[in-house]
């Protein structure tokens, strides 16, 4: 399935249906009068999120989406049927966006969550509605009220608890498929991972969602490699694991390495800078234990809390720092609970995100 996770769309809520100019006609009777019943409603857009989808790509071949009229009014008093709503389904996770970009109108955020963002138009009076005593044959009609129109962007960011960041080659994608259920393609060469990837990690009776976006290389932000479009999908997470090479990734050392992603965080914003991160030099087994202590330090001095050593081939190392990722994880996850995440008193919501 290919991975999509911005789209833009128009949206048009049904128009209301027009009332009735009817009068009554029937043999023996001998009073008529107006009988012209009321326009039906227009169908209303409706976003839903659920389950079992995780991208976009639906929305690039199907752009327009515009919901039916109501029906007409017609004689003997007979109303217009209303129009179904026209219900557009994303992935949970989804946000949409004016068309500008500056607001956010909606964001979903759990499974069977709904929300109805333009409504259909009136139907139109019909003439039995005007009828008076001083006004006893009218020919008034309403054609009913037309429908809303918009552009919209849809931008989904993943769900997750735990996202996983470094340069590129830092061994992420082996990491991934080491701790969870992922199949994410591993290769000795850079930006092996193109778009985002999940997994759900089982450890000690608990289960969470892990997040491997690609590689961050010095001046994502400015749109160097790959950029920074895809950070997005973590900053709903509860915690970063930042994975560093302890082999050196091209020419850098790994403090280097630590400072490169740490400022591209800081320069995307949207508190991911804030987050709380845990430090772990992979490729262990690469190394010998002197020069895991001595980068170790290095990375100790340069700002980090504490630092694990790893690797994601053999899985040396992987469960003392999994254990410490549980501490920032709420008392169920979104897999635990089936449903929407559960926050700890003490959790929160996530920050306000800004399409900007």
């Amino acid at each position: 399935m290919h991975f999509l996770d911005q789209a833009k769309i128009y949206l048009k809520s049904g128009a209301g249906g027009p009332g009735a100019v009817s009068f009554r006609r029937e043999k023996y009777i001998e009073y008529g009068g107006p009988d012209g019943g009321d326009g039906g409603r227009g169908g209303d857009i409706v976003f839903e999120a659920v389950p079992g989808l995780n991208t976009l790509i639906d929305f690039r071949y199907a752009q327009h989406f515009k919901a039916a009229r109501g029906g007409h009014g017609m004689g003997k008093n007979r109303t217009g049927a209303s129009a179904k709503p026209l219900v557009i389904k994303v992935p949970v996770g989804t946000q949409v966006i004016s068309d500008d970009r500056e607001e956010v109108l909606a964001d979903f955020t759990e499974v069977g969550q709904r929300l109805t963002l333009l409504e259909g138009g009136m139907g139109g009076r019909g003439n039995a509605s005007y009828k008076t005593a001083t006004n006893r044959a009218p020919r008034q009609h309403q054609p009913g009220e037309p429908g809303e129109e918009m552009w919209v962007w849809l931008r989904l960011k993943l769900l997750a608890d735990v996202g996983l960041v470094g340069l590129p080659n830092a061994g992420k994608s082996t990491f991934i498929n080491a701790v969870s259920n992922a199949r994410a393609k591993v290769g000795d060469y850079a930006f092996t991972t193109l778009v985002p990837k999940l997994g759900v990690v089982r450890h000690k009776g608990r289960e969470f969602v892990l997040a491997d976006i690609p590689g961050l290389i010095e001046g994502a932000a400015d749109g160097a490699g790959i950029g920074d479009r895809f950070l997005g999908h973590i900053e709903r997470c509860r915690v970063l694991i930042h994975l560093i090479d302890i082999s050196g990734t091209g020419e850098q050392d790994p403090a280097t390495a630590m400072r490169i992603v740490e400022e591209e965080l800081e320069a995307y914003g949207e508190g991911l800078a804030d987050k709380p991160r845990l430090v772990a030099l992979n490729k262990l087994d690469l190394a010998d234990e002197e020069l895991v202590e001595s980068f170790a330090e290095e990375l100790i001095e340069a700002g980090a809390e504490e630092v694990f050593a790893v690797s994601g081939a053999t899985g040396e190392g992987i469960e003392p720092l999994l254990d410490a990722v549980l501490s920032y994880l709420p008392t169920r996850t979104s897999t635990e609970t089936n449903a929407a995440e559960v926050d700890d008193e003490d959790g929160g919501e996530p920050g306000e995100w800004s399409p900007i």
